[in-house]
């Protein structure tokens, strides 16, 4: 069984979703048989290379906030995030386009390597202090994940390389429907937006083994937190 994942290292639910995901895969039965293929979405894509700014400041510009009132946001999600035993960083982090990081993410499918440089990544950008807009830290995470510095630093370069595989993957989320991520899909088949709980990625692991319909994209779990296509994260309260 084969499941996608759609999501974007600047989302902090894709990044508690995947480790959601991971401890539901580690109780399914048929987890040595599950391939799990990491998918490209960019929260916003309109932004250019090198326009970087504080978390904090477009939070509280998106949602209309105040600093404080971002602060308060941030601390929701750190309690979601630590409660998964993941590091959460509320202040200091920075935001900017991600298309890079995904062309490096496809180079790293193609080397075998992609879960761990999406790991290593997601926990740069919202654990350590450590911009992952900055191209010297790219090439540490591609080199860290098992890359070629060489060929990670060519691909940074040029501005084409995997390009098409990142639009290819969004053109696929639009196709399915999916305007918020993470967006995780089973064996095409069964679809599961947002970062749910552990045990509904059980359940639809199970459910998706025994029943493999041939009929279209079927919803699975209830609602979830998740980022939408225009950068917006919804923050629930713990």
């Amino acid at each position: 069984m084969r499941v996608e994942i759609w999501s974007d290292i600047a989302c902090p639910w894709c990044y508690i979703g995947k480790a959601r995901f991971e401890k539901g895969l580690a109780e399914f039965a048929h987890r040595d048989e599950v391939e799990v293929v990491h998918r490209s979405f960019e929260l916003d894509p309109s932004r250019a290379k090198g326009q970087t700014g504080l978390v904090v400041d477009m939070l509280a510009e998106k949602y209309g906030r105040t600093r404080e009132e971002v602060a308060g946001m941030e601390a929701n999600v750190a309690a979601n995030a630590r409660s998964e035993g993941l590091g959460y960083r509320t202040e200091g982090r920075d935001h900017g386009s991600t298309f890079d990081i995904h062309r490096l993410l496809h180079l790293a499918k193609a080397r075998g390597r992609q879960d761990e440089l999406l790991t290593l990544a997601f926990r740069a950008n919202f654990a350590e202090d450590r911009s992952v807009f900055d191209d010297d830290v790219l090439l540490a995470l591609a080199e860290e994940a098992g890359l070629d510095a060489g060929e990670a630093r060519a691909v940074l370069a040029d501005p084409e390389a995997y390009a098409d595989d990142v639009r290819a993957d969004e053109r696929e989320a639009s196709a399915l429907g999916a305007d918020a991520v993470p967006f995780f899909v089973l064996d095409r088949r069964y679809g599961i937006s947002g970062g749910q709980p552990s045990e509904v990625f059980v359940q639809a692991l199970e459910q998706a083994w025994k029943e493999r319909p041939d009929t279209g994209l079927t919803g699975l779990g209830g609602e979830a937190a998740a980022c939408d296509a225009e950068g917006a994260c919804e923050v629930p309260r713990t």
